[in-house]
């Protein structure tokens, strides 16, 4: 089950971060069709927030045809974005972040590096 983590300093909304971070375990394969996702009071419980917030969460996960509440039951995984594992392109990638970060580059900078990479080679493609 995903454990959900609230930055208040991001500037990131808290229920768009409840909804990236259910996207990011689904991308992963961490969140497969079928499993469950936490209550709202289970997430109230372990972040503070309110409930209306996890709601609102979970709802713009159902718009997007990524999960389903069941009444009575709770909220289900019903779509993966899981792709192909990229193994290789994992362990190249976490080399890389290990040589940045030997090399003294900051968290900051190397976020910097990735987006403007991203942005050059996904250029058109949105989020």
């Amino acid at each position: 089950m995903i454990e959900f983590r609230i930055d208040r300093r991001s500037g990131v909304a808290t229920y768009q971060q409840l909804v990236n971070q259910t996207k990011h375990a689904l991308r992963l394969g961490l969140l497969q069709p079928g499993d469950q996702l936490p209550t709202a009071k289970e997430v109230v419980a372990a972040t503070s927030i309110n409930p209306n917030t996890v709601l609102k969460a979970y709802r713009e996960l159902e718009r997007e045809g990524l999960v389903e509440g069941r009444r009575g039951m709770g909220t289900f995984v019903s779509a993966s974005l899981a792709q192909p594992d990229p193994t290789e392109l994992r362990e190249e990638l976490a080399a890389w972040m290990g040589r940045a970060r030997a090399e003294g580059l900051d968290r900051e900078y190397v976020e910097a590096l990735v987006k403007a990479q991203l942005d050059e080679h996904y250029e058109g493609e949105g989020r």
